[in-house]
């Protein structure tokens, strides 16, 4: 029973291929999950819901703005383990790829707090459409696990691809994810994220680009993987972050500082993805420098605290540090020097040179080891850039000091 104890919000859609989920449910509750499950209007004319209500034994939700389902949008989202839908049409793809809101089902997506992970099915010339994919890539970008379809034969009597992956292989890739996603599991991670502000007074600041998203990545896939989590965020705006993450907001490299020397003892794992302003103003006017028809106000700068170097200085051999090197020239050589300066373990670095400006929801990046190795990437949406972070710390380092 290596699904004992798990809890699974399966979502159905109006697909032909729907009737193979009350065989789904009958394996997921044998392998002891918890079963609740929800359906599109369109749904139930493809399978019975006394059926899977009767092997799930619990009720299935199909309408919105039935009394007693109305809250249930936020509830379910937050009570699962992970929301499987199978099999996910044509229809509702565009639907969750663009946002829309018109059932239960996608109430229950867009609100949803776990992991999403879905079993497409549809025409062979359906699925491999342009627009078809360009949603399923949509998805795949906003951290949903795609279970790929397979070849075989399709309702409408044509061989080809399309078909949803059989009720068994669905049980068996869930039990894989489960077993991937956790090992991290009792493990404290600190992660910095977003940029910092430096103020030249109450109303400018010294600041860059940073968006963010990287750092957030990081915390998320951390915690699924089972990591309790704590993100120091510089001043950007703050996403859907999943419960259990600890998030501590700051505006300065002060004030991310004093956070990570805080929490930094504690920590397994640091990865500091910040962009943190390496100058500040030496004076900060108290009241908003005004602009005169006189000289050009002069700004003296000093150094902010290096925050990846006084860590280094302190870390212990049961601790991994990994740096960020954001780089426009001489990448390699740079990030070398500050992964030795620093004493991190790993530095990741990001190169201007290649395509994937700040903000952009793709990544690519080269991870130098400390011990000499170089393992380079293709460029990738950071939610997937995310994952190959996380499993080179693991598959290149110690097990016993993570």
């Amino acid at each position: 029973m290596n699904l004992q104890g798990r809890k699974i919000l399966l979502g159905i859609t109006g697909s032909i291929a729907a009737y193979k989920c009350v065989h789904l449910v009958r394996l997921l509750t044998k392998q002891g999950a918890s079963v609740k499950v929800v359906l599109t209007p369109a749904a139930k004319d493809f399978v019975s819901p006394l059926a899977l209500s009767t092997l799930s034994k619990n009720e299935v939700l199909i309408d919105l703005f039935e009394e007693n389902t109305w809250a249930n949008h936020v509830q379910l989202g937050r009570w699962a383990d992970v929301m499987l839908i199978a099999p996910l049409s044509c229809n509702t793809l565009v639907k969750m790829a663009h946002g829309h809101c018109d059932n239960l089902l996608l109430s229950v997506y867009l609100s949803a707090t776990c992991p999403v992970v879905v079993a497409p099915a549809m025409d062979e010339d359906m699925w491999h459409h342009p627009t078809t994919q360009r949603n399923i890539a949509t998805l795949h970008q906003d951290g949903v696990t795609i279970i790929p379809p397979t070849r075989g034969e399709l309702a409408s009597g044509l061989f080809g691809d399309g078909r949803m992956a059989e009720p068994e292989d669905i049980v068996n890739f869930l039990n894989e994810f489960f077993t991937k996603h956790k090992d991290l599991s009792g493990k404290k991670v600190l992660i910095t994220a977003g940029p910092t502000h430096e103020a030249l007074d109450p109303v400018r600041f010294i600041g860059n680009h940073s968006s963010g998203k990287m750092g957030i990545a990081l915390a998320k896939e951390c915690h699924e993987r089972g990591a309790a989590v704590t993100l120091v965020l510089g001043p950007v705006p703050l996403p859907q972050v999943y419960d259990g993450i600890t998030v501590i907001k700051v505006t300065s490299a002060d004030e991310m500082y004093q956070a990570c020397h805080e929490h930094f003892s504690n920590a397994a794992i640091a990865i500091m993805a910040a962009a943190v302003a390496d100058y500040k103003p030496e004076i900060v006017s108290p009241k908003k420098i005004k602009k005169t028809d006189d000289d050009v106000p002069e700004i003296k700068l000093v150094k902010t605290k290096d925050i990846l170097k006084s860590l280094g200085a302190i870390k212990q051999e049961n601790q991994i540090l990994v740096g960020f090197a954001l780089e426009t020239d001489n990448e390699k050589n740079n990030a070398l020097e500050k992964l030795k300066t620093k004493n991190a373990d790993f530095i990741v670095l990001n190169s201007m040179n290649d395509g994937t400006p700040f903000g952009s929801d793709y990544n690519k990046i080269t991870i130098y080891a400390k011990d000499g190795r170089e393992i380079a990437f293709s460029p990738k949406p950071k939610t997937e850039v995310a994952k190959d972070i996380i499993n080179t710390i693991l598959n290149n380092h110690q097990t016993e000091t993570v």
